[in-house]
């Protein structure tokens, strides 16, 4: 036996070999073993093995004599039955091999196949009873000896083996297919990188995430959709991940298409079989909406709180009016009464100047913070831009300067003064944020023809006036101007990124279309396109239909310091006066019976508005002409306000001339100075 043991033993080598070749294919291992089997020990061999199911799988059986192995092996096949017979309970519960031999072959294969001795071995799978090994002899008198026995049983333990490392093989299979599944299910892209940090498996999410299809990651850099901030985050998170610690943290990763998404990253290490560190594997959740909806949400507070300033803006406006009516029509009264070059004569001046600064002031406030009032009229453009010099020195500060060349006769305009107004101002605050150390503006205005077809693209055929704001600040890349107009579109953090997508609005508004040209470093042009008005608004002087001579004046304002300096003022002229300081009370005095030349009212008041007061006062008096006061602007009031023919606005605050001069184009020349009383 001394001699045998060693090709023996070279034998079941090179069987476990072969095994382990097949490990994935469950009938090329029984059929491996039983030919192993029949070769080494002769004559014949079968594995017959149990199946899932607890029943045996149809015999694996093999001859040294090819003619006999198929009907030896359908004898000895015990397929679809259970392990209950008396050889399989022997094994199961011994674990020990069955020699027969003589008449004890009998019932395992009858008579009439003169089967001599058999040996049925327990192949013992992950310490359960999964079958057996059967070793079958025809020559009469034939044994098997105890070698003979022992090799069975270590052909048995072979495929025990066998079997065990494809059970494992399967287990693992199917829990990789799993994992597959989650991965390629859950909606998170899943990246595995190398320690460089290429791509080594990319999921189908990430594919979406990257704008590349999954296949095309294999092979390619992480590095390459990442700014240098990207990167340098990239190798920290690495040399973590080395270190055995995972990381977590957003960034921003550029996509095929050039686009950018918001991204969180989680990176766990990866380690191989002896603890050395493999890559990282990387969760990737794309929040770009998430963040989107944040900003949206930010930029919609901005919007609601800049709705609440202009309301604000607009109700102080109306306030600071009234209040600097008084102070200026008293100080008109003062100046009236004192000697020409006296101190009191001086002051008096000095206040009317300050009022008159503090006049335009509110207006250009109300224009900018109501710009809804949907009244256009005809602007000269010389005029637009002599008033909004001071607005735009303002907004510009010190350390810019301001230049603005234009001639008188550039055409006039027709849109809503205040909305135009704050388009410029937003340009101006666009140019002062690109010279943060300093700068010029330039604002030039000019006419021009364009012939259909002939213009820039986008810009209407007609006449025109073109507004060109160039400034010497930091200017734009091409991606930044092609963007710039959007809504909420900013290079700026802290900024809504409304300022030039309003201005596009106001001059897309008025059939006027707008263009920028810029270069990084080289500054910024706006070219403003504005339609020129056809016609200059027709006077208001020479209204048909007036009284020639007015005499009684109803005079209703909720504010009685208001009121009694408009009777102040107009009562040296001869008129005869009412006050009410109630809406109410002046439908009583009119209904009752008294009929005046002229209804004079705030527009905003409590319980009635000027309008529906007229209206009301109408009803008695049809062709009662009225002259309405406000502290608002006539485009801030809008469509609350609506004059016709026989009505005008007189914006607070105004001087006694202008009152007077109101008064007179509207309801004609005023009476004699004599009988004249306040009621």
């Amino acid at each position: 036996m001394g001699v045998m043991a060693y090709p023996l033993r070279y034998a079941l080598a090179d069987l476990a070999l072969a095994l382990s070749r097949v490990s994935n294919d469950p009938a090329a291992v029984r059929s491996t073993a039983a030919r192993a089997a029949a070769d080494m020990i002769g004559d014949g061999a079968g594995v017959q093995l149990l199946r899932d199911d607890g029943r045996y799988d149809s015999i694996t059986y093999h001859h040294i004599d090819d003619e006999r192995s198929a009907s030896l092996s359908r004898v000895l096949d015990h397929v679809d039955q259970l392990p209950d017979d008396d050889f399989s309970t022997a094994l199961a519960a011994s674990r020990r091999p069955i020699v027969l031999a003589g008449d004890g072959v009998e019932p395992l294969a009858g008579e009439e196949h003169e089967i001599h001795s058999a040996v049925l071995c327990p192949v013992i799978v992950d310490n359960t009873y999964a079958g057996y090994l059967v070793l079958t002899r025809e020559a009469p008198g034939s044994f098997y000896s105890t070698a003979e026995v022992e090799l069975a049983r270590d052909i048995a333990g072979e495929l025990a083996l066998a079997c065990s490392s494809a059970r494992a093989l399967e287990r693992l299979r199917a829990s990789e297919e799993r994992y597959r599944r989650v991965l390629e299910t859950i909606p998170e892209g899943v990246l595995q990188l190398d320690p460089d940090a290429v791509v080594t498996y990319a999921n189908e999410p990430i594919g979406v995430v990257l704008g590349m299809p999954r296949s095309q990651l294999v092979g390619v850099s992480l590095r390459g959709f990442l700014n240098d901030q990207g990167q340098k985050e990239l190798n920290r998170r690495i040399n973590e991940c080395r270190e055995g610690r995972s990381t977590v943290g957003g960034t921003r990763l550029m996509r095929a298409d050039g686009s950018q998404r918001s991204v969180r990253i989680s990176m766990m290490p990866l380690m191989g079989d002896h603890g050395e560190f493999t890559g990282v594997v990387c969760m990737v959740t794309d929040t770009t909406d998430h963040i989107d909806a944040r900003g949206l949400k930010r930029q919609l507070d901005h919007l609601r709180r800049l709705d609440s300033l202009g309301q604000l803006i607009g109700g102080i406006s109306h306030d600071f009016n009234n209040l600097l009516t008084v102070v200026g029509g008293s100080a008109e009264m003062i100046s009236s009464s004192a000697e020409e070059g006296s101190q009191h004569h001086r002051l008096a001046t000095d206040i009317l100047e300050a009022v008159g600064t503090g006049r335009s002031l509110t207006h250009q406030l109300l224009a900018f913070g109501r710009s809804d009032g949907n009244r256009p009229e005809i602007i000269p453009i010389p005029d637009l831009l002599t008033d909004v010099q001071s607005l735009f020195s303002r907004t510009l500060g010190e350390h810019i300067g301001l230049d603005l060349a234009f001639g008188p006769d550039v055409w006039a305009v027709r849109a809503e003064r205040g909305p135009l107004e704050q388009a410029l101002v937003n340009l101006a605050a666009n140019a002062r944020d690109a010279m943060l150390h300093g700068g010029m503006l330039r604002v030039a205005a000019m006419n021009e023809t364009i012939e259909p077809g002939k213009g820039p693209e986008g810009v209407p055929p007609g006449r025109l006036v073109h507004i060109v704001i160039t400034d010497t600040g930091v200017g734009m890349t091409d991606e930044v101007r092609q963007r710039a107009l959007e809504p909420f579109f900013t290079t700026r953090p802290t900024a809504a990124g409304l300022g030039l997508a309003t201005t596009a609005g106001i001059v897309q508004g008025i059939g006027g279309h707008i263009e920028l040209e810029s270069e990084p470093r080289m500054g910024t042009t706006v070219h403003l396109y504005l339609p020129a008005a056809e016609e200059k608004t027709a006077s208001a002087v020479g209204r048909q239909g007036a009284p020639t001579v007015i005499g009684r004046v109803l005079i209703v304002e909720d504010q009685p310091e208001v009121a009694q300096l408009v009777q102040r003022l107009i009562e040296p002229a001869g008129y005869v006066i009412t006050v009410a300081t109630d809406t109410l009370q002046a439908v009583s005095l009119v209904a009752a019976g008294q009929h005046p030349d002229l209804l004079i009212t705030d527009v905003v008041m409590p319980t009635m508005t000027g309008p529906e007061l007229a209206a009301a006062l109408r009803t008695h008096r049809p062709d009662l002409p009225v002259l309405y006061m406000s502290g608002y602007t006539a485009a801030s009031l809008g469509p609350q306000l609506h004059l016709d023919d026989n009505s005008m606005l007189i914006e607070k605050p105004f001087t006694r001339s202008t009152l007077l001069g109101a008064i007179r184009t509207l309801a004609g020349t005023q009476p004699s100075n004599e009988g004249a009383t306040a009621k």
